[in-house]
């Protein structure tokens, strides 16, 4: 449950900024888009980190169970919880602000090609961050923790927006598709992500020093780290 309001909350406040841009006198542009997924995760972090670990999207949960640090038999239910919280919120928002779900939805803007390889490399990114700060020595920052991930979400944002429409998220860009029934290019989508979360898993334990251990609160995450 916890997941799923979480996505909820993610996904609406996406929609809410997305919708602006329809409305009169809105004037909303890469950066705000940005500034809101950042500062949507680092509210949601602090909410429910300690309660599910806030994953918020089904490429950190495969990511962290590839790996050993989460517990196959809880991804299912991660992932359809994330992927119900992101379809309900895009419905709450089509409704609310009265705009097509396809406004919500990220589709390549250059081709599938570019759209894919930035999305695997920004979720890279991100997941890179998100392990060396679960298990580097970055590990005792405490309640920073939260913005740390929030910055680099926004980052994350800013690189792949122009291309992708910046989702680094499977359930992100699944929700709105379902709301729309508009299935075209979900798959770059559905495996960038959930790749670029596996390889940035995969870079850091490569490059980290092995004298130092990581450390398997449960539930994994991040977030695990504000308490």
């Amino acid at each position: 449950m916890a997941e799923l309001v979480g996505t909820f909350i993610l996904m609406f406040s996406v929609c809410g900024v997305i919708s602006s841009t329809q409305l009169p006198g809105g004037h909303v542009g890469l950066l705000e888009y940005a500034a809101a997924a950042g500062l949507s995760v680092v509210v949601v972090v602090y909410a429910i980190g300690h309660i599910s670990g806030a994953h918020l999207n089904p490429s950190i949960t495969i990511a962290f169970a590839v790996f050993g640090g989460f517990p196959w038999s809880q991804v299912p239910l991660y992932i359809t919880a994330q992927t119900l919280g992101a379809t309900a919120a895009t419905l709450v928002g089509v409704l609310v602000y009265g705009v097509n779900a396809d406004l919500m939805a990220t589709k390549p803007a250059v081709s599938c090609v570019s759209a894919f390889f930035v999305e695997l490399i920004a979720t890279s990114i991100v997941v890179f961050l998100a392990s060396a700060m679960h298990c580097g020595p970055h590990q005792n920052l405490g309640n920073l923790t939260g913005f740390v991930i929030g910055t680099v979400i926004s980052l994350g944002v800013l690189i792949t927006g122009p291309i992708s429409g910046g989702s680094m998220n499977p359930a992100r860009s699944l929700g709105p598709a379902v709301v729309a029934w508009d299935f075209e290019h979900l798959w770059v989508y559905m495996t960038a992500p959930v790749i670029g979360a596996i390889i940035g898993v995969l870079t850091y334990r490569s490059i980290s020093l092995k004298t130092r251990p990581c450390p398997s609160p449960h539930p994994t995450s991040v977030s695990s780290l504000l308490h």
